[in-house]
């Protein structure tokens, strides 16, 4: 019996904010179907918590999937955070040598990671709307992580004193967001890791 040859598709999309990184809509919130029709055997590679937006990836290529999700193979992801308070540097600094967190029942001390305060990025305007304070002063972070916990930039940014109000996947490796608009989907010819 020859081998079938399998045509891997590749895609980025900008996943909005409320959404599962999955196809099915799961205990009332909606799924990824909502928002885009791909062939059956495309899939998301990786996750992005139902409060988070930015970039998530699917395919139907297996090695890939294999190659992003395994932890041996650390590869660069990049989020833009907004936090509350006006965030400290010896917060940044705590950030970047790794603070611990709570994975499922044990504490986890996160890996080193690049950290550094930002100017406010132009992003599209999330829906809902991010909590406004008028006597509450907000910043914004970039993150860098070679590795990928449950809610971990949250989590982090938590362990530092700065919860985590809106956070956008901008990168993973050299794909980038760019001036995707939330919601759009790209085919694109190859994903290099």
């Amino acid at each position: 019996m020859a081998d079938e040859k399998i045509d891997f598709r590749y895609f980025i999309f900008y996943k909005p904010f409320g959404y599962l990184s999955q196809f099915t809509d799961e205990d009332g919130n909606p799924g990824l179907a909502k928002l885009i029709d791909v062939p059956s055997d495309i899939y998301p590679i990786g996750r992005l918590d139902k409060d988070s937006e930015g970039l998530l990836l699917l395919s139907n290529d297996k090695k890939l999937n294999f190659k992003l999700l395994n932890p041996e193979n650390n590869h660069n992801r990049t989020y833009w955070v907004q936090v509350d308070y006006t965030i400290t540097d010896e917060a940044i600094s705590a950030l970047e040598n790794g603070v611990s967190i709570k994975v499922g029942k044990t504490q986890h001390q996160t890996k080193p990671c690049v950290a550094k305060i930002i100017a406010t990025p132009k992003l599209p305007d999330r829906e809902p709307p991010v909590r406004f304070r008028k006597n509450v002063p907000t910043s914004w972070i970039e993150i860098t992580l070679t590795e990928g916990k449950n809610r971990q930039v949250r989590k982090m940014c938590a362990a530092v004193g700065f919860p985590c109000l809106r956070l956008v996947r901008v990168s993973i490796e050299r794909l980038e967001l760019q001036n995707m608009k939330v919601g759009e989907l790209k085919e694109v010819k190859k994903i290099r890791i």
